[in-house]
């Protein structure tokens, strides 16, 4: 769209770095919000795509039309503050339709501060997003429709990009804490740990929820400790194993502080399991390297190969940089491989208890073809332990 296009209910608008702007009506917040735009291809699971602090830096854009109809409610989140920038929606918000709703997704949106836009032709942005990489926007929503257009290309123009941001230090917790709260179900929702067979310290990049409480349901007590924790502050807890979380930004700028701390982790013996960021800044700490992707891999629906058993996963993804298996060293071996395009998916470290994936294997939301790697992780610890 131009903006000579401007259709005259406009109350919201996403201006692109290179001069494009998408006219629509304002849902949500009021306000300007600026960061890098992508796509989402979930068709469920808004809340918690919403809440993912790996989308910190980013505004969404849903190529599913029908977001917000179901509502929203206080248990599908994976972080109470959300760091996106904002939400692109090709239609109108609905009264919301589920027996699992407490309220409207509009009025969620508002408490959380998070600006929105409707209306919006979704294909052809995801379209200009495929074909020319995620680009740097402005989103803007007044409800009295004044929006200065120059004022938010000037934005979208200044923004730095994600590249050589570390932003898993504004996600992070601030202290350590303990979790304990299980997988939901049917009739009951979350559970507790009752009986912990193994202590395991996550590592907060940007951790969700749900990788928690995997990690609780499969009988570990977790104790969550900030992106910028010591080697020696993580093994005075004494975990049978480490877990590296997923997270948002760049890898590269992340691993200043956290490679040397993994190193270390891996030289003490202690199984170490890596998602997404984690799984990342594994690769930089056995010297690899990453990149920025231009497009990345985010939904509920990508195809992963495992390697070792030739079965095919479908996954939840979402990350913007990926692993360069040329670069790792000869004692990391390749486990996963994406079938989109043939990106690294996973490593495991060779006569070490030590792997990652680059994809989710808690979704939230999303497939549970890949909880199989929670109960590896286990495996592990029971071995380190007999």
């Amino acid at each position: 769209m131009t903006m000579d296009t401007r259709p005259a209910d406009a109350t919201a608008a996403l201006v692109l770095a290179d001069g494009s702007v998408f006219w629509g009506r304002g849902v949500g917040a009021e306000g300007v919000r600026v960061g890098e735009v992508c796509f989402n291809t979930s068709m469920t699971g808004y809340q918690e795509i919403m809440t993912d602090p790996s989308y910190a830096g980013q505004i969404i854009t849903f190529t599913f039309p029908h977001i917000g109809n179901v509502g929203a409610n206080v248990e599908d989140i994976e972080t109470v503050t959300p760091p996106v920038r904002g939400l692109v929606l090709r239609m109108d918000i609905t009264a919301p339709s589920n027996w699992r709703a407490a309220q409207p997704f509009d009025l969620w949106l508002k408490k959380l501060d998070l600006v929105g836009l409707a209306g919006v032709d979704t294909r052809a942005l995801t379209r200009r997003i495929r074909d020319g990489g995620a680009p740097n926007g402005a989103l803007a929503h007044n409800a009295s429709g004044k929006l200065d257009v120059d004022d938010l290309l000037k934005r979208a123009r200044a923004w730095p990009g994600l590249e050589g941001m570390d932003l898993a230090k504004e996600v992070s917790c601030r202290q350590s804490y303990q979790w304990t709260e299980t997988g939901w179900t049917l009739g009951a929702g979350y559970g507790q740990l009752a009986k912990p067979r193994f202590k395991v310290v996550a590592v907060d990049y940007g951790a969700k929820r749900n990788i928690l409480r995997q990690l609780a349901s499969e009988g570990c007590a977790v104790t969550v400790v900030p992106a910028t924790a010591s080697a020696e502050d993580i093994l005075r807890h004494k975990p049978d194993g480490v877990f590296l979380s997923n997270g948002p930004g760049d890898p590269a700028a992340t691993g200043i502080y956290a490679v040397p701390v993994i190193r270390d982790l891996i030289a003490s013996g202690k199984p170490l399991f890596g998602i997404c960021l984690g799984h990342q800044l594994l690769a930089l700490a056995l010297d690899g390297k990453t990149k920025k992707m231009a497009l990345g891999h985010r939904g509920a629906n990508h195809p992963v190969k495992d390697l070792a058993t030739g079965k095919v996963e479908i996954t939840s993804q979402n990350h913007g940089f990926c692993v360069l298996p040329e670069t790792l060293p000869k004692d990391a071996e390749v486990t996963h491989v994406s079938l989109f395009d043939g990106c690294n998916e996973g490593i495991r470290l060779k006569g070490k208890p030590v792997f990652s994936v680059q994809y989710h294997p808690e979704a939230s939301p999303g497939p549970q073809d890949s909880h199989y790697l929670f109960q590896r992780f286990v495996r592990l610890m029971e071995k380190k332990k007999s």
